[in-house]
């Protein structure tokens, strides 16, 4: 199996900030919707697509849940000079702003340029101070009359990159989580026989508190529950060996636990298992800060799930740009699909 660039391209680069998914939800289901059984969208926006199982006389549900919604901002106030004024939605690392292209969605794309104090006019002391998110604004270029024209407030902003590959890398915005996308995707489309009814959810709103996996899991009420979503692939200069998370090219994760989630033994057990037995390289994944759509599938259900995740790595999450490996994606999809073909297989008792 290869990366499917071009179709990664496609779904890095489609709009899509917490709340305003549309744009990339609709690339999806052009995507999926020959390949499912059915498909539907719940009232928060989550798509929701099912492959029967085909070893299930009790009715079984997995849950495979891929958040498509990328760090953004919204528009929260335009000047008299045409300057804008933003909230984020979704955490930043200011520092990678300055300068950076970004779109607004308004009633057309309007192109922008994050803008701060420059540093000829910054006092000495400010020289050594990080610039903070409120300090920044977006110069479009134009008159506020000309720009009101095509956007208002409430408008999403997201951030401008294309896709690029770098050696074995492929390098975007929104690696985090249009990555795991993709992966949910290509399992949808190749899987044979899933063992369990399989129900590949498209989460909305996770960066701003995994919303949308809060409330499909509600609905749907999974037995089990394999979240898809990056991971810090800290493997750069000056970090210590205990500090890495994961590395790019070593692999696969398999999840742990994060901030929010210690995942069911069993599953990392069955995951770890179900990759050596197909000789897929994996790396365990322990995440000290920060949390996935995990969580939400684990414990937002009527009875809780039997839940785990397979993470991939990813450098410079949150920043403009953000990169992994195309082994690691590759060895995520056949772990995905080995682990929902072969889940009857395995004991969950206790």
């Amino acid at each position: 199996m290869k990366v499917d660039v071009q179709l990664l391209k496609d779904i890095c680069e489609a709009p899509g900030a917490p709340g305003f998914e549309n744009p990339v939800r609709k690339l999806i289901i052009e995507q999926i919707k020959d390949h499912v059984d059915e498909y539907s969208i719940d009232n928060m926006g989550n798509l929701i697509a099912i492959k029967k199982g085909t070893k299930n006389p009790d009715g079984k549900k997995v849950m495979v849940a891929a958040h498509m919604d990328e760090i953004g901002f919204l528009v929260s106030h335009i000047d008299d000079k045409g300057f804008i004024r933003f909230q984020t939605l979704g955490g930043f690392d200011p520092k990678t702003l300055t300068a950076q292209r970004v779109i607004i969605h308004g009633k057309e794309d309007v192109i922008g340029v994050m803008g701060s104090k420059p540093i000829h006019v910054m006092k000495p002391e400010e020289r050594n101070k990080p610039s903070k998110i409120d300090e920044y604004f977006i110069d479009c270029g134009m008159s506020k009359e000309e720009l009101e024209k095509k956007i208002e407030i409430g408008d999403p902003i997201t951030r401008e990159r294309e896709l690029i590959e770098m050696g074995e890398c492929v390098n975007c915005k929104s690696i985090d989580n249009r990555v795991s996308v993709y992966i949910l995707i290509e399992a949808l489309k190749n899987i044979k026989s899933p063992a369990f009814d399989f129900y590949g959810v498209f989460t909305v709103q996770e960066e701003v508190g995994i919303r949308g996996a809060n409330v499909s899991a509600h609905s749907i009420n999974p037995d089990f529950g394999i979240a898809l979503d990056t991971t810090i692939a800290y493997d750069l200069p000056g970090a210590q060996a205990h500090e890495q998370v994961t590395a790019l090219g070593a692999g696969t994760a398999v999840k742990i636990m994060d901030a929010m989630t210690i995942c069911d033994s069993r599953m990392v057990k069955f995951l770890k298992k179900t990759a050596d037995s197909h000789q897929i390289k994996w790396q365990p994944e322990i995440l000290a800060a920060g949390g996935t759509d995990t969580s939400g599938v684990q414990r937002m259900g009527k009875n809780g799930s039997i839940a785990g995740a397979i993470s991939i790595p990813t450098r410079h999450l949150h920043q403009v740009i953000e990169m992994a490996h195309k082994d690691d994606i590759v060895g995520s999809i056949e772990l995905l699909i080995a682990a929902l073909e072969e889940i009857d297989t395995a004991s969950w008792e206790y």
